[in-house]
């Protein structure tokens, strides 16, 4: 007779199944901890703050649209002028450059790098531009253009409100800048996992000795 084979659906008696799986790993094989996913988040919230430092920037550095009213209309005073597309250059240069501080900044604290941390870098980098992005466009000029030409009256220059035409793009200058300049770093100067060992000291290749030529007595 044969022992009954045990049903397929039954788990074995073993107090560790199910095996429980594996915690997620990092770039180098090494499981993310808690510690540095806290420090991404950390990242993120410090580059968000950063935002309104941005938005001062942009609204001090940006371009002005001046505009002029006749009574019946508004119309911009240089209509040849790129003042327009100035505030959306001015501002993608400035997160570019806030970007590649973050990074550098980031990278000199913790040069072991992680996944965390890039992704605190790129979603501290989008929310520090929509920070930026409302900064500016609060504190500038007033935002109802109508209402801004009826209060200084006819024939007389006035500034638009600082807006960002291409904004979809604009936002991602940041984070792109970030990831770029902290990947390249970390490639460039972070820390390198050490070389395997292959050959172990009882694994060396052992080179037989060659045979001495018998000598023979006369």
């Amino acid at each position: 007779m044969t022992a009954p084979l045990t049903p397929p659906h039954q788990p074995p008696h073993d107090p560790d199944w199910p095996v429980p799986p594996p915690p997620p790993l990092g770039p180098a094989g090494d499981p993310i901890t808690a510690a540095e996913v806290v420090l991404g988040g950390v990242v993120a919230l410090v580059s968000t703050a950063v935002g309104a430092l941005l938005g001062v920037l942009w609204l001090w550095r940006a371009p002005l649209v001046l505009l002029i009213s006749d009574g019946k209309g508004v119309y911009l005073r240089d209509s040849e002028g790129e003042s327009a597309i100035g505030a959306d250059g001015t501002f993608v240069l400035l997160a570019l450059a806030f970007g590649a501080v973050a990074a550098l900044v980031v990278f000199l604290l913790r040069r072991k790098g992680g996944v965390p941390l890039v992704l605190g870098l790129a979603l501290g980098g989008v929310l520090g531009s929509l920070v930026a992005w409302g900064v500016g466009t609060s504190f500038g000029p007033a935002r109802d253009v109508v209402a801004h030409a009826k209060s200084v009256g006819p024939n007389v220059v006035f500034e638009a409100p600082l807006e960002l035409n291409m904004a979809a793009a604009a936002m991602l200058a940041w984070p792109l800048a970030a990831m770029i300049v902290h990947l390249a770093l970390t490639a460039l100067f972070g820390p390198r996992d050490p070389e395997p060992d292959y050959w172990g000291p009882q694994d060396q290749p052992q080179h037989p000795q060659q045979a001495q030529p018998e000598q023979k007595s006369l």
